[in-house]
């Protein structure tokens, strides 16, 4: 997917369009507790700001979900706070499940969310094409869910959500179910959009090379109950490329997260 002119080989890379895009993201001694005793989240303390994209690491089952749905307010939290401004109303989601209705064609997917916020017709048509442009997908606008490839399916709802031009994207392992191919020519994709739109994106994995390949910055989360127990920033020079994937600083990355969540396991 094209990205524009590509930056100085040493110069670090942000987001195009600027911080003032993005929405803001803060959490302040954030507990969830859920019924039958299990709690979630114990004391997270988080800050994201405008434009960033931050990957959050942590193990299986320990409650980076709960967060995303925190973040988005479709969950409250029994004790802290949680906290986003400059969204505006603007904040999509994307779940690890493409979750399209299969009746529609992939224009009238990518459509529905302007469609139930009462957009006319050819607004909500225009802004659907260029969302699908976006990804890839134009000429696959007509076809319908059960004719795609899970990763067509995953560029699907990635243009469901970017067709509201969100200020806060939230993605919750989206591409886990993919083939690393297709994973890696997804993430490539979003890195891409990322830096052109400015919007700040929290995004959640398990794949420690998908967060450095990813993010500027990348949060450690401990075993369940989650807490913070570690950040990183990723600080790898120049434009996120994928022979990036084989190079000595960013396997040095890898290792040196993989040590954090090891720690965060046993801590």
């Amino acid at each position: 997917m094209p990205g524009g002119e590509a930056p100085a080989h040493n110069a670090p890379v942000t987001a195009r369009q600027g911080a003032g895009e993005g929405a803001r993201v803060r959490l302040r001694g954030v507990h969830r507790k859920f019924p039958g005793g299990v709690v979630a989240l114990d004391g997270v303390e988080l800050e994201v700001a405008a434009g960033e994209f931050v990957a959050l690491l942590g193990p299986s089952g320990c409650g980076k979900s709960t967060l995303l749905r925190l973040v988005a307010g479709l969950d409250l939290p029994q004790e802290g706070t949680v906290q986003v401004t400059g969204a505006g109303g603007r904040l999509a989601y994307v779940f690890q499940d493409p979750h399209l209705l299969p009746w529609r064609s992939v224009q009238g997917n990518v459509e529905l969310p302007l469609e139930l916020a009462g957009v006319g017709r050819g607004p909500r048509r225009e802004a659907a094409a260029a969302a699908l442009a976006q990804v890839g997908l134009t000429d696959a606008r007509t076809r319908y869910p059960a004719q795609l490839s899970g990763g067509m399916r995953m560029r699907a709802s990635l243009a469901r959500a970017l067709v509201t031009d969100p200020r806060l994207l939230l993605l919750d392992e989206p591409f886990a179910a993919l083939d690393e191919l297709t994973r890696a020519r997804l993430d490539e994709e979003l890195y891409e959009l990322w830096r052109r739109r400015g919007m700040t994106v929290l995004f959640v994995t398990h794949s420690l090379g998908e967060a450095v390949f990813l993010a500027q910055r990348v949060v450690v989360l401990s075993r369940r109950p989650a807490r913070v127990v570690g950040e990183l920033q990723v600080g790898l020079a120049g434009r996120r490329e994928p022979a990036l994937r084989t190079t000595a600083p960013f396997n040095d990355t890898v290792r040196r997260l993989l040590a954090m969540l090891q720690e965060g396991e046993v801590g």
